[in-house]
């Protein structure tokens, strides 16, 4: 049974659709494992057992009476806990929402339930996903399932952590800085943050709307497509959904995209990355030539601060969002969202336009590029993850922001709402994964599955916890 914990989503939805397992058998394998393992990575805030095995024994009665299976019949999802659930505890990480339980499910949560998902648990989130490691005041930071002393990333550190060590077959994730991406690279899973409005965002504590998105945290391309076409479509409730009807992303990747120009940067042209990351990253990428995509170096022209030039905005809508709760419950506030909310309170008129406008000059430039360009490949993070609370002070002998070590170059495709996807790479000598990052054209989300399942087929990473036994992983 405990192979099934790593069986990748298309699988376990085939054999629960042709009754070789039953959703209880599969709720109950998980439930175990992380009755097990979250002590030591805290991949969940809340664990949703009692209503997960109630909710498979449900969906086991409902099969006896017909063989119209959806999609996702009976096959358990963890939700991050910036999403909204209805009837369980959903607290944006914050401990000024410590027992508030939503009367309604967000879109995702809402379109997952209806394709037949399970709900395991709440996965672990900076507070409001503010921050670049999953750590809050609910409780202990969660970790990478690689080196238990090391962190997951942020803010969907919970999500990537629980599917990289088995506890949950997949999950949610949202993205306003790099928070699928990052964390898919510190615990070595498959993350896609899609385009800007391919998802709908309503209901949960999803500030930020110019800039994030929601998306899968899996351990297949192909998991990621399935989950997408589940996700994916317009909803009157999120005005910035995209009003045209998705594409069939599961059958796309039977069409591999051909003949690719794909330019590689190191860099992106101003940051730095970790010598042994760039190195894997580099070697990684050339992996593409092998499968017919023309690689080309070239950095894109980016050259403004990334985060000066969009906190006025980001730094605004959040305290637009959660500002009240610096009047109403200061001390519950984690150091971090008390900063951000008070900047934003001080952002003028003035600011916020030339942020915008600086941003629509940003967006033109990268427009720009992917013209001559059809993929963009990067490392996903500047290094592989590190010791809890402790990113590196230095980069290569150069001082660096913390930001500078998880979000630095993803955040650029979140400001300018392009796909992309952090992938499995390979492995530092200290066995911590690291993950290349592809980006594509606004719209252009299948190019990127296309490229990431053909990276997939060249290079098959790790499906999990199972590649080591070391005693000093979780496994």
């Amino acid at each position: 049974m405990s192979e099934l914990a790593f069986t990748p989503v298309h699988d376990l939805a085939r054999l629960t659709r042709t009754r070789r397992i039953s959703p209880r058998e599969l709720v109950a394998l998980f439930l175990e494992r992380i009755a097990e393992l979250n002590p030591t990575l805290n991949a969940y805030l809340t664990v949703n057992e009692e209503e997960a095995t109630r909710a498979a024994a449900d969906a086991e009665k409902a099969a006896m009476r017909t063989d119209r299976l959806p999609l996702l019949f009976g096959i358990p999802v963890a939700i991050k806990d910036l999403e909204f659930t209805k009837g369980l505890r959903s607290t944006g990480g914050s401990l000024a929402y410590r027992d508030y339980v939503p009367d309604e499910d967000s879109v995702v949560v809402e379109r997952l339930r209806n394709a037949g998902a399970i709900i395991l648990g709440k996965t672990n989130t900076p507070e409001f996903g503010s921050y670049g490691q999953t750590w809050n005041r609910l409780g202990e930071d969660c970790r990478t399932p690689w080196d238990p002393t090391r962190t997951s990333g942020g803010s969907s550190g919970g999500s990537a952590a629980a599917v990289a060590a088995g506890l949950a077959p997949f999950a949610t994730g949202t993205d306003g800085a790099g928070s699928i991406r990052a964390p898919a690279a510190f615990c070595g899973v498959y993350g896609f943050k899609p385009s800007f409005g391919r998802i709908p965002l309503s209901g949960g504590f999803l500030g930020l709307p110019p800039h994030t998105c929601a998306g899968p945290l899996t351990r297949s391309v192909r998991d990621a497509a399935l989950m997408l076409s589940v996700l994916c479509g317009h909803d009157p409730r999120d005005p910035n959904s995209t009003r045209q009807p998705p594409p069939n992303f599961v059958r796309a990747l039977s069409r591999p995209a051909q003949d690719l120009r794909v330019a590689w940067s190191p860099n992106l042209g101003f940051a730095h990355v970790d010598a042994e990351t760039q190195s894997l990253a580099e070697t990684a990428a050339r992996a593409l030539e092998t499968v017919g995509y023309r690689l080309e170096a070239e950095d894109p022209q980016v050259d403004v601060d990334l985060f000066k030039a969009a906190d006025p905005v980001r730094n605004a809508d959040k305290y637009a969002a959660w500002g009240h709760l610096l009047r109403e419950c200061p001390d519950d506030l984690t150091s971090y969202v008390r900063s951000v909310l008070e900047h934003g309170s001080r952002v003028t008129g003035e600011e916020y336009s030339n942020s915008l406008r600086e941003l629509e000059r940003l967006n033109s430039r990268m427009a720009d590029f992917f013209e001559r360009y059809d993929l963009l490949v990067t490392p996903t993070t500047s290094v592989p993850a590190y010791p809890v609370r402790q990113p590196p002070p230095t980069i290569n002998g150069f001082e660096v922001p913390h930001y500078a070590s998880t979000t630095l170059l993803t955040i650029l495709w979140n400001l300018t709402g392009q796909p992309a996807a952090s992938l499995p790479c390979g492995f530092t000598e200290g066995r911590l994964p690291v993950g290349l990052q592809l980006i594509g054209r606004p719209g252009d989300d299948l190019t990127v599955l296309r490229a990431s399942r053909a990276f997939e087929e060249a290079r098959p990473w790790p499906t999990g916890m199972r590649a080591f036994s070391s005693p000093s992983r979780v496994s």
